[in-house]
């Protein structure tokens, strides 16, 4: 039986109603799947009525963009605390992206659903100078990019940002699993692939 199934009700008591239902549907999300998530079933695990999730969400999608938009400010607020604690790494920053998808996969793969279906990564993410990718670049910078090349410098975060994109896809195949023992764990494996991409440096 999964999680959300299984756990009791978790009744809503406060006047935040649209934050109680994102939260309520990325709890489902990650028990159960995107296909089991409905806003009849976000409302019954927010504790709410059948009917309050439409005061917020039309429909379904309107939701998972909803909960997409949290995902990528969570990725906003791991990886900057990934920057503080690593001394400003990008090696640390790239870990910190696969980490958040491991622990978040069905979390990660509705935010690249969406951005997919409106052919646009977030608004704000290139603009915002707290965002996880403006980290990358400015890591990057921190690193001896030069900021005037403009271009070169665009290339080099979208080259990064792949870098730990392809990584969080595969790391999770058995077929590593013996480097990971040679390495000395996971993160460690994560660190020696990162570092043969050439752009990510410790």
């Amino acid at each position: 039986m999964s999680q959300a199934k299984s756990a009791e009700p978790r009744p809503y008591h406060h006047g935040d109603l649209r934050n109680a239902l994102v939260d309520a549907a990325r709890r489902l999300l990650e028990a159960e799947g995107p296909s089991a998530l409905s806003l009849r079933a976000v409302a019954r695990e927010a504790g709410v009525s059948p009917a309050a999730p439409y005061h917020h969400f039309k429909d379904k999608a309107e939701l998972l963009d909803a909960v997409a938009h949290e995902g990528w400010h969570t990725l906003n607020t791991q990886m900057a605390q990934a920057k503080s604690e690593d001394g400003g790494a990008l090696t640390g920053l790239g870990i910190a992206y696969v980490c958040f998808a491991h622990e978040n996969p069905a979390l990660y793969r509705v935010m690249y659903d969406a951005v997919r279906e409106k052919e646009a990564l977030p608004e704000d993410m290139q603009d915002n100078k707290d965002s996880a990718y403006c980290l990358v670049r400015d890591t990057l910078i921190e690193h001896g990019a030069d900021p005037a090349a403009e271009t070169h410098l665009e290339l080099a975060t979208i080259a990064a940002w792949c870098g730990a994109h392809g990584l969080a896809e595969m790391s999770g195949f058995k077929q590593f699993q013996h480097l990971k023992d040679e390495l000395g764990g996971e993160r460690e494996f994560l660190a020696a692939v990162l570092g043969h991409m050439g752009l990510f440096t410790k």
